[in-house]
């Protein structure tokens, strides 16, 4: 399927759901990397996500999946970094419409909050949706306004 590249993350309370979306992208035939956790073991969720958004926002993957208990923190973390636009899916609507009208460029999920059946279903959307761009553009540049601008919006 994919000429994406992907950059996956977790911390240990996403690792289960990881190693789902891991298969999927296999059976996919995605190109990806994996930047941990690899195990159940504790982590600073904020080391995972800080890795995989300079990693997007810096060009060496187009986008990123990462994974933590509810997906909140973890996006927290990447949408800090300039040019990362995460946003946290837990329907299959909210994961087209952040490609569609966001441009979305990191999907964050929670393993404690959705099953991985759902998981993989929102991935796959996101995945094959693209930016419809339009009137969408112009916001998303806003954003990118906001980001280099040292004055409030």
């Amino acid at each position: 399927m994919g000429s994406l590249k992907l950059a996956v993350g977790c911390d240990h309370g996403g690792f289960k759901l990881k190693e789902e979306i891991r298969k999927l992208l296999q059976e996919k035939g995605y190109d990806f990397k994996d930047f941990g956790t690899f195990s159940e073991e504790s982590v600073d969720y904020p080391d995972i996500a800080l890795e995989v958004a300079r990693a997007v926002r810096d060009g060496h993957f187009d986008r990123g999946i990462l994974i933590c208990g509810t997906g909140i923190g973890i996006g927290i973390v990447a949408n800090k970094l300039p040019g990362i636009r995460a946003a946290l899916c837990h329907d299959t609507f909210s994961a087209r419409a952040s490609r569609e009208h966001n441009n979305a460029n990191i999907l964050t999920m929670g393993e404690r909050v959705i099953g991985p059946g759902l998981a993989r279903d929102i991935v796959n959307i996101w995945l094959e949706t693209d930016f419809a761009g339009g009137r969408h553009a112009r916001r998303v540049q806003k954003i990118s306004d906001i980001e280099t601008s040292n004055n409030d919006p």
